[in-house]
């Protein structure tokens, strides 16, 4: 038995500097006395009226002069300016960052935490950190949130499509080149990946994190050592059971632990904007409160970093939470600045290098704003600027109010535009070059509505993560009382939305028309919710930005611009801590199931079949196999793979059909043939992946009788193989799981 020792990390805080003075000129706030900070001419507040902004933008303020306020009070007024915090609440600004500050440092320890006891990381040897990246346990994690469950810490759980340790292994690329230039040049000419060919996985893969972690710790390591620092701790680990003893070691010298650790610094950082965020879109810091505590008590639902640290996500979604709240900012403010347009620009930077997939996510944005300004909540100048686009839906507008459309018809013609201009354009442009890379999305949702099937959406589909939302996701968003609370809210905006649209269809004259800005970024939330719930509905693994977005809906239950009307005869806190008292009940038991989650990583046979790799073959050697594993071989055995787990590339998709013919009914020698053809010296073959089923349809074999119904009936061809290779394959490795077959040309 390993005990578990943990380092103890202490860190001072810093002393805040002082702030600058505050301006004596009161700045304009909301219309409510709620929703934003009290000015020097403003009578005090009545209690609970406690806020970060204004629902208005401020006016352009001149910078006072600071005596002592430094770079931290110049961080604390650009942090106003971009928010439109008023000077005069500079002490309530300070507060509201030493809260943020506490929400990150809480979340950071919750996550390290978790990782920690899922797989006791700080006592596994490097090849055993490695294989702890590779798998993606989303449905299995899931299940012991829930119950008293916990996963087992082998083999291949299910079908992945994902994995992890595919983009490590670029990072331990570049940290172990000569030199970091030569690193990512090596990535950016790859030749293991997707042998024989050369490609740039830096472009490719969305590499970037892993550049700039690399660069960071290369940087980190050489000041250490040049000021003779140590920057880790190793030990002899005995495992026992007749294992031999392993070497571990801790500290942010071991490049696994530094790329973790800056990973949860990351999502820590991330849990101090969703306090701001929270803070800022109620008017009230008790609507941080509220978002930071949803999230916590819908951990399990709102992330899954703890458990699988290298997804795209883990580096990008937390800057979706930064550009958010700068589109909050942007639609609620009376007068845009350039700082807050080129924050957004950066933000949608960092949010869309990382990862592939944000572009579907800022797609459902855009058409949320269009859809908030088609029916007047933001102006045609705000929308131009926020998402720039190039069409000429926005200039139509005022043409066709001079031929006195109505304002329904006005609604449907640009909705119309929009649609042609998205999701028709993209298609016709498609089919016209044949981009086929993201042809799968289009199948794949095809596929969530009529009978289409192939073997790519099959592949997807059986997977949970990309299934329809399982039905106890609303049951647990009712019993934390998140549901029953955000529905509440939506029915709010929705009522306020119904007023305003009833009013401006009753106008008879355009010219007399009123617009609504008061209220565009409660529009807009709303719609967001809806897409986000549309796509969380059809992809269960999108939950990811549903369940986040609800917690931040969430803190509107403290706002008085929806709840004024309560709040005149309740006080606010005493109903914020009576729902956040009933949340608690089954949120501190989901907590609690969380932290009782223990385990400790061990995957002796990928263990025996990597050491056998490295010791047994060439180096030049290439394997094919299931993704996951194949992932696996490149990051630790370092021999050329021909598929892996980045199934977006349509070239790629191809060859694992190719591979994974293995586990269809087709002939032994014709799947040879295609083998060959990939230049394969070794497959592994994995027994599991040709009986296992997560549901009806959806084992390897049935698969591929959707795509080959020609061989339907058959006997798989990796059953016969598991009992005897010969004549087509020779059996040079075996043990519980593995099996490596040889690949000889005749």
């Amino acid at each position: 038995m390993v005990l578990q020792a943990r380092n103890k990390h202490r860190e001072a805080a810093p002393k805040p500097p002082q702030p600058p003075r505050a301006s004596q000129s009161p700045l304009r706030g909301a219309p409510d006395a709620g929703a934003g900070e009290p000015g020097p001419e403003r009578a005090p507040r009545s209690p609970g009226r406690k806020g970060a902004a204004g629902r208005k933008g401020p006016r352009a303020e001149p910078a006072a002069p600071s005596a002592g306020g430094g770079l931290g009070g110049r961080l604390v007024a650009g942090l106003r300016g971009a928010l439109g915090l008023r000077r005069a609440g500079r002490g309530r600004t300070w507060t509201t960052l030493l809260l943020a500050t506490f929400a990150a440092v809480l979340h950071w320890s919750h996550i390290t935490h978790l990782f920690e006891n899922d797989r006791h990381f700080s006592h596994l040897s490097t090849l055993e950190r490695e294989m702890a990246f590779r798998t993606e346990m989303l449905q299995q994690l899931d299940t012991a949130i829930l119950t008293s469950y916990t996963p087992p810490r082998t083999g291949n759980l299910r079908h992945h499509i994902i994995s992890s340790g595919l983009y490590y292994s670029y990072f331990k690329t570049i940290v172990e080149a000569p030199s970091f230039l030569n690193g990512v040049w090596m990535i950016m000419n790859d030749k293991l990946t997707e042998y024989p060919l050369v490609i740039n996985t830096l472009k490719r893969f969305n590499l970037y994190p892993e550049v700039i972690l690399a660069s960071w710790y290369r940087i980190y390591t050489k000041i250490m050592d040049l000021i003779g620092l140590q920057t880790k701790i190793c030990w002899t680990v005995t495992r026992g059971e007749g294992l031999s003893p392993i070497e571990s070691c801790e500290g942010l010298g071991d490049p696994a632990c530094f790329y973790v650790a800056v990973i949860f610094i990351l999502n820590g950082l991330m849990m101090a904007l969703f306090f701001i965020y929270g803070t800022y879109l109620s008017g009230s810091r008790l609507g941080g409160l509220v978002t930071v505590l949803c999230f916590f008590f819908n951990h399990g639902e709102c992330t899954r970093v703890m458990w699988t640290p290298p997804l795209r996500e883990s580096f990008s979604y937390p800057f979706l939470v930064l550009q958010m709240l700068l589109v909050t900012h942007i639609l609620r403010a009376t007068k845009l600045y350039r700082g807050s347009l080129i924050a957004l620009c950066i933000s949608n930077v960092f949010f869309m290098l990382p990862w592939q997939f944000a572009q579907f996510v800022l797609l459902t944005q855009i058409a949320s704003l269009f859809a908030v300004y088609v029916v007047g909540y933001i102006d045609i100048c705000k929308l131009r600027k926020i998402i720039y686009i190039h069409m000429g839906i926005l200039e139509m507008k005022p043409h066709f109010l001079k031929i006195n459309v109505s304002e329904l018809s006005l609604w449907v013609i640009q909705g119309c535009f929009w649609l042609f201009g998205t999701v028709v354009l993209k298609y016709l442009t498609s089919k016209i070059f044949g981009i086929a890379d993201d042809a799968h999305i289009g199948n794949l949702l095809t596929s969530k509505f009529f009978s289409y099937k192939d073997f790519d959406t099959l592949l997807y589909t059986c997977a949970a993560e990309f299934d329809f939302m399982e039905k106890e996701t609303p049951l647990r968003y009712t019993k934390t009382l998140l549901l029953p609370v955000v529905l509440v809210v939506f029915i709010a905006i929705v009522k306020k939305i119904i007023s305003d649209m009833w009013g401006v269809l009753t106008k008879q004259q355009a010219h007399i028309r009123k617009h609504q800005f008061d209220h565009g970024e409660l529009v807009y939330h709303a719609l967001q919710l809806l897409a986000y719930t549309v796509l969380g509905i059809l992809i269960m693994r999108l939950k990811l930005f549903l369940t986040p977005h609800m917690c931040v809906m969430a803190s509107l239950i403290c706002s008085r611009q929806l709840f004024g009307w309560l709040f005149c005869k309740v006080h606010p806190g005493a109903v914020v801590f009576a729902v956040l008292a009933a949340m608690s009940i089954q949120g501190s038991a989901n907590l609690q199931t969380q932290w009782n989650i223990v385990g400790e990583f061990s995957n002796l046979p990928q263990e025996e079949l990597i050491e056998w790799i490295k010791y047994s073959t060439k180096p030049d050697a290439v394997f094919a196999g299931a993704m996951p594993t194949m992932a696996s071989v490149k990051l630790s055995a370092l021999r050329p793979i021909v598929n892996h787990p980045h199934y977006e590339d349509a070239g790629l998709r191809a060859r694992t059909k190719i591979v994974y013919s293995m586990y269809s009914r087709k002939a032994a020698e014709e799947v040879k043939r295609e083998l060959i053809k990939l230049q394969v010296n070794y497959y592994i073959l994995e027994e599991s992946w040709c009986i296992r089923r997560s549901k009806p349809g959806c084992s390897m074999p049935e698969i591929w009788d959707v795509e080959d119904p020609a061989n339907a009936g058959k006997p798989p061809l990796c059953n016969l193989l598991v009992k005897d290779s010969k004549p087509h394959f020779t059996t040079v490795f075996q043990n519980s799981v593995y099996k490596v077959l040889e690949v000889t040309e005749e």
